[in-house]
């Protein structure tokens, strides 16, 4: 192994085996196209506040009423955290502590729901999320779930459906959003059936964060009594999450984050967090949500070209769901010949999808980290072209060594955020 990079000087120096693990990471980072929707990269100021000595400190409670003394710097960057929330989403509160999404997620169970009681969310294989209500998960194991879908015919949701369950079931808590579902989200029209039945609304917009602050999607925020999210995704910050409040439930989200599901927060998550908000409200991001949109819909119109099929017929935010039936060929193999040739995706249910969800009919892609390295439309019609080799002959090591070659060599091209230190090394360590 070469000698490590700066920052992993130290590590190296405690652990040579875990610095030559991430030394491997950031390359592999660095020389493959990333596309898997939920991923990004962080700028190196993100990075370098993740790796603050805030991890060093334990702060129960929140801002002027913890349970720990030496607070009065975890105090300040929580509230900066906080009002930097409620500024760029236009809400009334916010709570940065959860540790991600899904627990994000469950303080709204726990502060508005019993066990036992109904809940209602997009079915997982309509393109929905395992804590919206799926079996296998405790939103789907301690709570009566209702869970609806996509029409048959176009694979949008289904309002009519919506609106019968809702009037049927009466749910205490609605779930609207999604994680593979291509189109814009009618969070207004979730809105009147949950007033209509008298159910709390929760939107989960964990993928699109990014685009409601750049306008390219409709904000939840104006329409829902809870709005969750994670704040890495579109959002670009640190892994964690987040959730948005009407003022009038603050305090019941409050409790359930902590001491409801939570102990001490991840404080030097919070302050990358603080400073991802910060580089979210500058102009820049706004044109880079702009970007991204642009970037999945020439993605998605030159795998038309090339004869894919895509869930909805294209894309209206920053993911595609390609079913691949009509190229007699799995997702799961799909997505591990792009892998080789240096095309990172994920193998993905479709709607009404015939095969198993570790063995799908199709992959999932996305846009918002090849946004990040400055990459537009003309990349993606590369991309699309390089996809169709290699799905056309996924066992050919020749075409996907030399595909791989390729997409270093693009990838050399636009440096990723964090990683510019690598912009001139296109070897790929496998």
């Amino acid at each position: 192994m070469s000698a490590p990079p700066e920052h992993l000087r130290a590590v190296a120096a405690a652990d040579p085996e875990a610095a030559a693990i991430l030394a491997d990471e950031e390359l592999r980072q660095a020389h493959k196209l990333r596309l898997i929707p939920s991923e990004n990269y962080v700028s190196r100021a993100v990075l370098d506040a993740c790796a603050s000595v805030l991890t060093n400190e334990y702060s129960e409670g929140y801002p002027g009423r913890r349970y720990y003394e030496g607070q009065e710097n975890t105090d300040r960057i929580e509230r900066l955290c906080i009002e930097r929330a409620i500024a760029l989403f236009g809400a009334d509160a916010a709570n940065v502590q959860p540790y991600s999404g899904s627990p994000a997620n469950l303080a709204a169970y726990l502060a508005f729901a019993r066990p036992g009681d109904t809940v209602m969310g997009m079915s997982l294989a309509a393109g929905g999320h395992l804590t919206h209500g799926h079996g296998v998960a405790i939103s789907g194991r301690w709570f009566k779930t209702v869970q609806y879908g996509v029409r048959a015919e176009d694979h949008r949701i289904d309002f009519d459906e919506v609106a019968r369950l809702a009037r049927e079931h009466r749910p205490k808590l609605l779930f609207a959003g999604a994680t593979a579902y291509p189109r814009i989200i009618d969070f207004a029209r979730f809105g009147e059936i949950a007033r209509e039945v008298g159910a709390v609304f929760v939107a989960d917009m964990a993928h699109i964060a990014g685009l409601v602050v750049s306008g390219d999607h409709p904000s939840p925020v104006p329409h829902a009594d809870v709005v969750s999210t994670t704040t890495h995704k579109t959002l670009r910050g640190p892994r964690g999450g987040m959730l948005l409040m009407k003022a009038a439930v603050a305090k019941e989200i409050d409790k359930a984050v902590f001491p409801g599901i939570q102990g001490g927060p991840h404080m030097h998550t919070v302050a990358a967090l603080a400073v991802a908000l910060a580089e979210a409200a500058r102009p820049e991001f706004r044109a880079y949500g702009h970007q991204v949109v642009k970037n999945a819909a020439a993605l998605a119109e030159a795998m038309l070209r090339s004869g894919f099929t895509l869930v909805t017929g294209g894309t209206e935010n920053h993911l595609v769901l390609c079913d691949l039936t009509h190229k007699s060929i799995p997702g799961k193999i799909a997505a591990r010949a792009l892998d080789r040739a240096g095309i990172v995706v994920n193998y993905n249910s479709v709607p009404f999808d015939p095969r198993k969800p570790f063995d799908p009919s199709g992959i999932r892609l996305g846009s918002p980290a090849v946004t990040s390295r400055g990459m537009k439309e003309a990349e993606m019609a590369q991309i699309a072209r390089w996809m169709e080799e290699i799905v056309a002959a996924p066992e050919d090591a020749k075409r996907g060594a030399r595909v791989a070659g390729e997409v270093a060599e693009l990838c050399a091209s636009f440096p990723a955020p964090g990683l510019e230190h690598l912009a001139a090394r296109p070897e790929v360590r496998r």
